[in-house]
């Protein structure tokens, strides 16, 4: 998806973000988009079976685990592994099927735009959110660390 006004309005309308592969550790890519997320605005979900919580919130194991509304589908997954998501995102009446940077799914983008959401590919929230809303906040990573070494 190209159209700026498609994603302007999604990032405005579309609140809650069930992300699935969200990570713990804060140097992963997962882990900032969220926090960025939830830092602008966004009720973030994580999905993800090997955590609790992530970010404060209750992590779920799967998409059809969730009891609330989820407006995004938000897939920090590979490519291969879209297919299905788009499956969970269409059975849990998501609004929106978001593939990250670097993940596209031809077959996972005909199934959910056939059943309603619109889908977009090859894209993280978090940067578009900052290059169409910008001023609204950090578009890096503030980890308040001075260190090019991961922390022990």
């Amino acid at each position: 998806m190209d159209d700026i006004a498609k994603l302007r309005r999604i990032l405005r309308e579309c609140r809650t973000v069930a992300v699935v592969g969200l990570s713990a550790n804060w140097y992963r890519p997962s882990y900032f988009a969220a926090k960025y997320l939830q830092e602008h605005g966004y009720r973030v979900i994580p999905v993800n079976p090997a955590y609790d919580s992530v970010l404060g919130e209750k992590c779920y194991r799967a998409l059809s685990e969730i009891p609330d509304k989820v407006d995004v589908v938000d897939c920090f997954r590979r490519s291969e592994e879209i297919p299905a998501l788009a499956d969970e995102a269409i059975a849990i009446g998501a609004k929106v099927l978001w593939m990250q940077l670097g993940v596209t799914s031809e077959p996972a983008r005909r199934k959910a735009e056939a059943a309603g959401l619109e889908v977009v590919e090859d894209r993280c929230m978090k940067i578009e959110h900052g290059r169409l809303f910008g001023g609204l906040g950090w578009a890096g990573v503030n980890t308040k660390v001075v260190s090019a070494r991961r922390p022990t």
